[in-house]
């Protein structure tokens, strides 16, 4: 998984806090951890594409969440940033090794490609069930001057 999926949650769950639904411009958002500016955009611009953030031009201009944060899961950041495509492939190898069948589908009758897929189920559902309001819960819960250190982080200003 790329770096471009911590960066993407961990900006997403920063734009909750933000006041006014008022745009974030990505420099400031990539300033805030000492992240690149151009490779954060393209992670950015991933999320607008996905529906996840919303984008505005000019000088008063940046990203927004496009949806309330119940509304994004986890997993929605995740296969913005990855795409959907599963994270195990199985090439069926077993086709070609000793007692390999051409008619058989390996990746329906092999161990390893059913362990596999059962784990990424798992993770999947256990990505959906978490939305940015949960982490942004937990993260206020744990750590209570987050939210007003990352407004004022994000308005130009540090506590």
């Amino acid at each position: 998984m790329s770096e471009g999926v911590e960066w993407a949650l961990h900006t997403c769950l920063n734009l909750t806090w933000v006041e006014d639904d008022r745009a974030v411009p990505t420099a400031t958002l990539a300033a805030f951890y000492g992240l690149p500016s151009a490779y954060l955009n393209k992670q950015l611009q991933a999320l607008v594409r996905a529906g996840i953030l919303t984008s505005t031009s000019g000088p008063r201009g940046g990203f927004r969440l496009a949806r309330r944060p119940e509304d994004i899961t986890v997993l929605d950041v995740v296969a913005a940033i990855e795409g959907p495509q599963e994270a195990f492939e199985c090439t069926e190898i077993l086709r070609h090794g000793p007692g390999g069948e051409p008619g058989v589908d390996y990746r329906k009758v092999c161990v390893i490609a059913q362990t596999m897929r059962q784990a990424e189920l798992n993770w999947r559902r256990e990505l959906a069930g978490r939305t940015l309001a949960d982490l942004k819960a937990t993260v206020e819960e744990r750590f209570p001057a987050v939210p007003a250190q990352t407004r004022s982080g994000l308005a130009g200003t540090r506590d």
